[in-house]
């Protein structure tokens, strides 16, 4: 066997099979020839008991020397255990962030992947995790390798989304015609939030060892202040009175009426079912809900409405739709409709949520039994506060309805359902302490308004 050098290289020709030319001087190193005529420099050596060979690279790039310097570095890492061809194969099969996407949404599909409470995440929520990935996160790094995503580079994917790269009209199944993703602060924070979840499920599944999106700072994402005025709540009483008189809005008029009077979110009044209605216990026994299975105790004003409905109602849904037994499909068409080029043009369903709990606390509710009523996650505070005090939020639940009810129907009102002088204040307490020497002392003091 000759010493590699440039002439002997020049001077190999191709022949019907690959062969391979071993170096004289440095055991397992050698020049490889395809029939094709091309040439690359290999290493052939033994690790774990097998005989391994690693490829340095093509002659042209690599001369004879500078692969037979490398070949001495890579049998020195050889001596002290390495494997650089296991290296190699591992490095050239590490998955992407794409292919980690398809392995998380999979998941995502068969439920093990959990969200809040322990829970599998709904289907609303998976919707719109696959979103994020598709239209913010593959296009951005979908052919970076996780193994070599990097804090910086999280970084730079929440920037981009900010300054609206992944800006994009798209077809939607849920809207009819095309929506824009516009990018923004708040996606920026929820797709990184996204992306960290993703990141987390690679390090469980032993593809990586640290998360790298931990500690990216995400911008705080817009804080929802807008609430209804009173006079805002007479104006939409007589948007909603308006609407409900012409036979294409009726229905919509109707979900919007009752997002206001409950506080509960839009999707829980679009497809409340009659079966989730305990009118007896003036009560929505939500089996699904943001938060999993929820109780949410409802003021008369909406029991008496519900009751009402019921005697006209058919089907699963208090609210259906056109189809078979589905529930109302119309409401975000018939929303913009309706408060087009109105004083309220820029209201939400999320606002009448939050003006639901905004008039809770002028009326002097605790900050537990605002979370009670509208269904946010408190942990066990909650839990004990909705089965052990159910009478105190049913109250609670009359007297912020009917409030409400009173603005809409254009009622005026000079004083607010908690009295704040001391003389009723006493009358209240001392009503409170006789309730309380005849054995009824689990009363709440939030009864004191009764």
């Amino acid at each position: 066997m000759p010493r590699l050098s440039k002439r002997v290289v020049d001077a190999s020709a191709p022949k019907d099979k690959d062969y391979v030319i071993w170096d004289d001087e440095l055991p397992g190193f050698g020049l490889r020839v395809f029939r094709s005529g091309k040439r690359s420099y290999v290493l052939q050596y033994r690790a774990l008991g097998r005989s391994r060979r690693y490829t340095i690279g093509l002659h042209g790039i690599w001369t004879p020397e500078t692969a037979r310097q490398e070949a001495r570095v890579q049998l020195g890492r050889i001596a002290k255990g390495d494997n650089p061809a296991e290296e190699r194969q591992l490095d050239h099969n590490a998955i992407t962030i794409k292919e980690l996407c398809d392995l998380y949404r999979a998941d995502l599909h068969a439920g093990l992947i959990l969200g809040k409470g322990g829970r599998p995440k709904k289907a609303s929520t998976i919707s719109t995790d696959l979103g994020r990935m598709q239209r913010h996160l593959i296009p951005l790094v979908g052919t970076r390798r996780v193994k070599d995503f990097t804090k910086a580079d999280a970084n730079r994917v929440m920037k981009d989304i900010m300054a609206g790269k992944t800006k994009v009209c798209v077809k939607t199944s849920k809207l009819r015609g095309k929506a824009i993703v516009r990018g923004g602060a708040g996606t920026a924070s929820r797709t990184i939030g996204l992306l960290g979840g993703i990141m987390t499920y690679a390090v469980e599944a032993g593809i990586i060892e640290i998360n790298p999106v931990h500690g990216v700072r995400k911008p705080k994402d817009q804080v929802r202040q807008r609430r209804l005025t009173e006079e805002e709540y007479r104006v939409l009483g007589r948007i909603l009175a308006a609407a409900a008189r012409q036979e294409k809005y009726e229905t919509t008029a109707a979900i919007i009426r009752q997002i206001a009077l409950t506080g509960c979110r839009r999707s829980e009044i679009i497809t409340l079912k009659w079966a989730d209605v305990d009118a007896d216990g003036s009560c929505l026994r939500l089996s699904e809900s943001k938060e999993g299975a929820s109780v949410r105790p409802i003021g008369l004003p909406v029991v008496e409405y519900l009751e009402a409905r019921w005697e006209a109602s058919f089907g699963t849904f208090v609210f259906p739709g056109l189809g078979d037994d589905n529930a109302f499909g119309a409401f975000p068409n018939h929303w913009e409709q309706i408060f087009k080029g109105s004083a309220l043009s820029d209201v939400t369903p999320h606002v009448l949520r939050h003006s639901f709990a905004s008039i809770a606390n002028d009326l002097g509710f605790t900050e537990v039994t605002i979370a009670a009523l509208v269904g946010h996650s408190k942990g066990s505070v909650t839990s004990k506060y909705i089965h052990t005090l159910d009478t105190a939020l049913v109250m609670a639940a009359d007297t912020i309805a009917g409030y409400i009810q009173g603005l809409l129907d254009g009622i005026e009102f000079k004083h607010t359902a908690y009295a704040l002088d001391r003389p009723s204040r006493k009358a209240a307490l001392s009503r409170f302490l006789a309730r309380a020497r005849r054995g009824r002392a689990s009363d709440s003091p939030d009864e004191l308004a009764a």
